[in-house]
């Protein structure tokens, strides 16, 4: 077995870090965080011209065609890089679900779009403070119209299609909206991190697609979670080890007493222990990839696995960079809050720290309880 990536991915993975650096630099991010954009539009349209947005949606439909391993790689160094897009949202979650559940009229429409950076699509399930579950789903579909409150919606503020969970005679289902059509409003929200925005999205009779099997949208949504949770692991080790690095390269740098800050026992002890996990993460997320990419019944396991670890690494790692640094960490003009902020809006982007624990304790114990192969 190779656990590593190919020496193709990893040029992939050089190449997508030194367009993130030219491209992405702290300074980059604080327009965004300080300014009116809710995210760097022209960062946008050029991870879309490089083709990085459309690596795992197939040719056909506008993209490159490679595949979610590539997308792991690029999804790490978007990570590392702090970027302040909504690649979640578009490519992780609403890309995939037209790529599994689509009809050729749904990909031809938005696959292409969403590949190249012209639209921006996000998934809306949750409707208030709270877990979301499938009895917590109240959004109501009628005679093809859409009615119902979602929030948080990420990236909703920005996004042209949406897909959305709603109830109707048979159940929970999905359903594609277009965004820019009648009876959808919206608000921005406030979040730790307004380089990740949020929305309140109000459907009132919004002409709605449905999108998979009628009936089946909250088993879809949890299989759709389990495949961005990979994703969005890759995100969190990236910043993980950028938080790291930063906290070291400070380490090193600053001087206390006549000696580097770095030699102190205590400092030693933080460093060690953010490596520690960071590690442990990477390699979760190495399994979850590997799940993802061969479509192995182990991926509820290891996405919740990833989920888990890779939360832990990233909220850890960002903490103990701020200690690091002291009483500066704590300060604007230094950049550690902005890896802080990331670490905790991504820790609730897909649902909540216990609510990824519990799933994993019911899928292990479901997968020992299980009667072995004949």
């Amino acid at each position: 077995m190779n656990f590593d990536f190919s020496d193709e991915q990893k040029q992939l993975r050089d190449e997508a870090r030194k367009f993130l650096a030219d491209r992405c630099s702290p300074a980059t991010v604080r327009v965004i965080l300080e300014g009116p954009e809710p995210y760097d539009r022209a960062l946008w349209k050029g991870l879309g011209e490089m083709g990085f947005l459309g690596a795992a949606i197939p040719e056909a439909y506008g993209g490159v065609g490679l595949g979610h391993l590539e997308l792991c790689v690029i999804a790490e160094e978007l990570g590392r890089a702090n970027a302040p897009v909504p690649m979640a949202s578009s490519i992780y979650l609403a890309a995939e679900a037209l790529m599994l559940w689509g009809t050729e009229a749904q990909k031809t429409a938005w696959l292409p779009r969403l590949a190249s950076g012209a639209a921006v699509g996000t998934l809306a399930l949750g409707e208030g403070v709270g877990r979301v579950t499938e009895r917590t789903i109240k959004a109501q579909m009628a005679g093809g119209k859409l009615s119902g409150v979602k929030m948080p919606v990420a990236d909703g503020d920005v996004a042209d299609v949406a897909v959305v969970a709603a109830r109707e005679a048979t159940g929970v289902s999905l359903y594609l909206v277009d965004l820019a059509g009648p009876g959808v409003s919206r608000e921005t929200l406030e979040t730790i991190d307004p380089t990740r925005s949020q929305a309140r999205i109000i459907f009132d009779g919004a002409p709605a697609e449905r999108l998979g099997e009628a009936g089946q949208g909250w088993r879809l949504a949890s299989d759709l979670l389990d495949r961005a949770a990979v994703l969005m692991a890759f995100e969190q080790v990236g910043g993980s080890d950028r938080a790291l690095e930063m906290a070291r390269d400070y380490a090193l740098e600053r001087m206390a007493f006549g000696r580097q800050i770095g030699s102190f026992q205590a400092i030693k002890h933080m460093l060690a222990d953010m490596y520690v996990a960071a590690t442990l993460a990477r390699s979760n997320a190495y399994y979850g990839a590997w799940a993802l990419s061969t479509d192995s019944p182990e991926l509820p396991v290891a996405a919740a696995t990833a989920r888990v670890s890779a939360t832990q690494a990233y909220q850890h790692c960002a903490k103990n960079n701020i200690q690091v640094h002291g009483g500066m960490g704590f300060t604007w003009a230094f950049d550690c809050h902005l890896f802080y902020r990331r670490a905790n809006a991504l820790a609730l982007a897909l649902g909540s720290q216990t609510t990824w624990e519990d799933l994993l304790i019911e899928r292990m114990r479901r997968r020992n309880d299980a009667p072995a192969a004949a």
